[in-house]
């Protein structure tokens, strides 16, 4: 059989989807992608309302990420760089801390914010040289414990943890007590020291879209709902039944596959809420943090101190909350407003929109960084792909795409 001629279908037109169509396509075969909604991107798009760009959540790239570096095209997508660092607001005050040593204008916020002690500072430098020599390899085989165990036992103070960690990494991994693993913490903290976090200039939707754009012999089905996929079949909500040689699961599998069916996978939740404000209270392209416990605000985030392809004149603020405490939409959106207010003294001039993702990032324990094509396969013609298989990131999303997509064609080459 011609290489053309195999029916292959991925279901899911997110990053892993997307990466699986690419390197299907490099090796000289034409996949078909199931899409349930109208647009690419699964978690990672970008709406445009009233003139500005909303991420569905606070969502960044960071430029360390090897399987980034590998497909995506960092200057296609004009990545706008954010500063090392945070501000952070306590006691009516507002200090920041971040790395001098990568942007010498924070060094004298840093020295003397007052996040920390001397001790503190000093053991920064001890964490980044460790895990600059440290491997991927070495990091996702180390002993898991949870974040918070792992600082305490790296001898950071509990005002360090709590002030600056604790809101930071929460914004990250989207629980508020730093139980994710520790592997998760080193991996993501390394990204952060050997790259940037970043923006594309059309938003965070422009990663998909760069990789949609450059699919050429990809069909897509949108708007189109699979039900059940079994060896050699897949079956649509219509009832139509599409013939398969290879089939990619590129969304969660349960529901889907009859011997899954009972095995769902766990969530961490996030909200977003977009405002327009008036003025910015931080000048310059950082996050902002708020550590006193009990608020609903984790992170704050003025897009437009970074250039977007939509401007306006006023300022476009974003704002996540890893713990809605079960408040409904319209008392938390009160409560934020609040908080701003109270924390930030920042005034809302108009509320523009407000994301409830409770499918945000999976929560996962023995974390993994690689793995095998084969290791993919589920049965002969059944493979997965996401972020689920190995650790909650893009880097992540993009690895098991891009394994899926080689265990169908190992499995093709071996064919007799």
């Amino acid at each position: 059989m011609k290489k053309e001629d195999y029916k292959i279908h991925i279901i899911g037109a997110g990053i892993s989807g997307l990466i699986a169509a690419t390197v299907l396509e490099q090796n000289g075969y034409s996949p078909t992608i199931i899409e349930v909604t109208d647009s690419v991107g699964g978690r990672v798009k970008t709406d445009l309302i009233d003139g500005y760009q909303l991420d569905h959540g606070f969502q960044v790239l960071l430029t360390a990420y090897p399987a980034a570096q590998k497909y995506l095209d960092f200057k296609s997508l004009e990545l706008q760089y954010f500063l090392p660092g945070a501000t952070i607001f306590k006691n009516g005050t507002q200090t920041t801390l971040g790395d001098p040593f990568r942007d010498i204008s924070l060094l004298f916020s840093t020295l003397f914010s007052g996040i920390g002690n001397f001790s503190d500072k000093i053991k920064i430098l001890k964490l980044n040289k460790k895990l600059k020599q440290k491997t991927m390899s070495e990091i996702f085989s180390c002993k898991e414990q949870s974040t918070w165990s792992y600082l305490e036992e790296f001898g950071f103070s509990f005002r360090m943890i709590n002030d600056f960690f604790t809101p930071f990494f929460s914004g990250i991994f989207l629980e508020n007590k730093l139980e994710t693993s520790s592997r998760m913490f080193e991996f993501v903290y390394k990204m952060f020291q050997e790259g940037y976090a970043t923006l594309p200039k059309k938003g965070i939707g422009e990663i998909p879209n760069q990789l949609y754009r450059n699919l050429k012999r990809t069909t897509f089905k949108f708007d189109t709902k699979v039900v059940s996929i079994k060896e050699r079949k897949i079956t649509l909500d219509n009832n139509t039944i599409l013939e398969s040689n290879f089939t990619i699961l590129a969304t969660e599998a349960h529901g889907l596959i009859p011997n899954m069916k009972h095995q769902k996978m766990a969530w961490s939740s996030c909200d977003t809420f977009y405002f327009e404000i008036e003025t910015r209270t931080i000048k310059k392209p950082l996050i902002g943090l708020i550590p006193k416990k009990g608020t609903l605000i984790n992170n704050i985030f003025y897009h437009t101190s970074l250039k977007t392809t939509k401007h306006s004149n006023k300022e476009l603020l974003s704002v996540t909350v890893v713990d809605n405490q079960n408040l409904s939409k319209k008392v938390l959106l009160e409560r934020v407003q609040i908080e701003l207010k109270k924390y930030c003294n920042i005034d809302v001039v108009r509320f523009i929109n407000q994301y409830s993702i409770p499918f945000a990032l999976p929560k996962l324990s023995n974390l993994k960084y690689e793995m095998a094509p084969l290791e993919t396969r589920l049965t002969r013609g059944v493979f997965l792909a996401g972020d689920t298989l190995l650790n909650g990131s893009l880097n992540a999303a993009i690895i098991s795409g891009e394994k899926a997509a080689l265990g169908v064609i190992e499995t093709i080459s071996n064919m007799p």
